[in-house]
């Protein structure tokens, strides 16, 4: 029953974290002013689309019921009311950086994930399928942020 509930509640951690990533691109993405940086931001939000749902697939397989809404841990809303504030600037420099902080969170939490070691095999499966598209975003992000501010 351990893994069950480690399994469940991690991934249920890690679908609402993405959920909220999805938010996040989608908003930045209507709102920044240079179209390549949207484009980034709608592939990212479809590709954690993808990872969500098999999150979603690895929770109720392992008996659980898969979280269907974003989360409202202190430090994503943190982030979101930055963006937010971000975003309403319309200043490219400024959405990036927010996304790109965004992004950070977002890995630490997959990180963490990764380490427990009472998850299913399917759950770590979709753990670490997940942690690719984390990972590539993340690096994809940061190198944006940083090509901005050279």
């Amino acid at each position: 029953m351990a893994e069950h509930d480690e399994t469940t509640t991690t991934l249920n951690t890690l679908i609402a974290t993405l959920l909220d990533s999805i938010e996040g691109y989608q908003k930045s993405a209507s709102e920044v002013e240079n179209p390549r940086f949207a484009e980034m931001f709608n592939n990212r939000a479809r590709e954690r689309q993808q990872a969500v749902t098999k999150l979603q697939a690895a929770v109720a397989a392992a008996g659980g019921n898969p979280e269907d809404d974003g989360s409202t841990m202190g430090a994503v809303h943190r982030f979101f009311e930055s963006l937010r504030e971000a975003v309403s600037t319309k200043d490219d420099k400024a959405i990036v950086a927010e996304v790109e902080r965004g992004e950070d969170y977002l890995k630490e939490k997959f990180e963490a994930a990764l380490k427990h070691t009472d998850i299913s095999a399917d759950g770590r499966a979709a753990v670490d399928q997940a942690w690719q598209s984390v990972k590539a975003g993340h690096d994809e992000m940061s190198a944006l942020k940083h090509s901005l501010n050279a």
